[in-house]
């Protein structure tokens, strides 16, 4: 009889490859959750079976790994991959290895790693693996050696300590202080947009980070202002992906600086005048500071006064907007609420 992989098994399998394949139609941040938790369990069962199972884990949290990383901003799930890959580790003897030169798999994609490592789990898994992709008793062997899985859970925790680091962490962004800041102190905020328009550098997170951090130093001239506040909120608008808790804590903080109940008599405020578009908010902003260099603007000459553009309201305005972002981005991409703060 043909060997099967169980139902579990098979929907096991469909519900990570579309995970790794960055489609996921399952709940991401829960489903590899269950993952590293079944990980740990299978530390505590020296047998067979346990031995099987954790092969197949060691596997499957590295085949993942870079998506808890890269897509879902929750400390909770850092710690417990980084707890069941510590587990793992600490039982992997690399000096075990008994294999010739270049007898591990190399180079592996995503999705074959998830078919192998839920296949290695069970008995019936491995042999439907071994039939499906012809490998002979010493070839299927190969994916048990501890130096080859060593290997795997050593790579898949650094992935996570510097994912961590860059998600949680402190992003350091005064680099860009030389760019953006001339040498009297006053910032040049074409310089700036500029930067924001190069999209696919990207550059668009530090630099909102930047225009931040700056704002919240208070070292901002009175007509600058405006300027530097439009930087950051378009740095928020145009992050569709959204930013990790080390960018938002901060935007959040700068967006905390304005009065959400502002009222005035004003129709309306030149930003509302300019398209969703990059190359309008840009010519907006850039002939705002250098009217001469960048004559184009989708701001009506009736609505460019700088009473207008000051108005407590534009910035309340703005600041509802952004907020509804990071909001935005919270749902998104997963993690608690203290995930995203100090």
């Amino acid at each position: 009889m043909t060997p099967i992989l169980t139902a579990d098994h098979r929907e096991l399998i469909s519900d990570l490859s579309g995970i790794v394949c960055d489609y996921p139609y399952v709940d991401p941040e829960s489903t590899l959750a269950v993952l590293a938790g079944d990980a740990v369990e299978a530390l505590g069962r020296d047998t067979p079976e346990g031995r099987r199972e954790r092969t197949g884990y060691t596997i499957l949290l590295h085949a993942t790994c870079w998506y808890v990383g890269a897509r879902v901003f929750s400390k909770s799930l850092f710690a417990s991959y980084t707890e069941a890959l510590d587990g793992l580790r600490a039982q992997l003897d690399r000096a075990s290895c008994a294999c010739p030169p270049d007898a591990h798999p190399a180079d592996l994609d995503s999705e074959y790693q998830v078919e192998a490592g839920v296949s290695m789990l069970t008995e019936e898994g491995r042999a439907a693996f071994a039939e499906e992709y012809g490998l002979d008793a010493e070839e299927l062997a190969v994916f048990d050696c501890q130096g080859f899985l060593a290997d795997l859970a050593d790579e898949a925790l650094g992935c996570l300590h510097e994912a961590h680091r860059e998600l949680f962490g402190g992003i350091d962004v005064s680099h860009l202080d030389a760019r953006f800041v001339r040498d009297d102190g006053s910032l040049d905020l074409v310089a700036v947009q500029e930067a924001i328009s190069r999209s696919w550098e990207n550059n668009t997170g530090p630099v909102a980070l930047w225009s931040a951090r700056r704002w919240l130093t208070g070292q901002v001239r009175d007509e600058e202002r405006i300027g530097l506040f439009l930087c950051l909120w378009m740095g928020i608008a145009q992050t569709y992906e959204g930013l990790p808790p080390s960018y938002a804590r901060d935007l959040a903080a700068a967006l905390a600086t304005v009065d959400l109940d502002a009222s005035c008599e004003h129709p309306q405020h030149p930003w509302s005048t300019a398209d969703s578009t990059v190359q309008s908010r840009f010519s907006a902003v850039v002939h705002l500071y250098a009217p001469q260099d960048h004559p184009d603007t989708p701001v009506p000459a009736e609505l460019s006064a700088r009473e207008l553009w000051e108005c407590p309201v534009q910035y309340a305005q703005l600041a509802r907007k952004a907020l509804e972002d990071l909001k935005g981005w919270r749902t998104m991409r997963g993690g608690d609420d203290e995930d995203w703060e100090d």
